[in-house]
């Protein structure tokens, strides 16, 4: 069995919420899983993010690979730098994770040239 961590979509349409959770590759995306190891909420600004440190610590070092959007939200709050601290012996006491994440600039349409004549 492949343990990914991947989002799980929860809240009314058009206003998303997500839980971060450990589940078995092969099932669906709000399927079956095993446990919730965080939150993830975009629909507030700045986005609010909640990792339960302990647990998703665990299901790192068991083996579970985070899914790219996962990875890349974690990057940002920086709990990635503190597993990889932890990972090699280092004190981690001091290191804080963000509880929110900035979201980056929305590309803009470009406006067709006019022929001025």
């Amino acid at each position: 069995m492949s343990v990914r961590i991947r989002l799980k979509r929860l809240g009314a349409k058009k206003r998303p919420t997500y839980r971060f959770v450990a589940a078995d590759s092969r099932m669906p995306r709000d399927g079956r899983f095993i446990e919730t190891l965080g939150f993830y909420n975009p629909i507030e600004k700045p986005a609010t993010v909640r990792v339960f440190e302990e647990r998703m610590t665990y299901w790192l070092d068991q083996g579970a690979q985070p899914s790219d959007t996962v990875s890349t939200i974690l990057k940002q709050v920086g709990f990635m730098k503190k597993y990889e601290m932890l990972k090699k012996g280092e004190d981690v006491a001091d290191v804080t994770l963000s509880e929110t994440i900035t979201e980056r600039p929305k590309k803009r349409k470009r406006q067709k040239a006019t022929k001025s004549e």
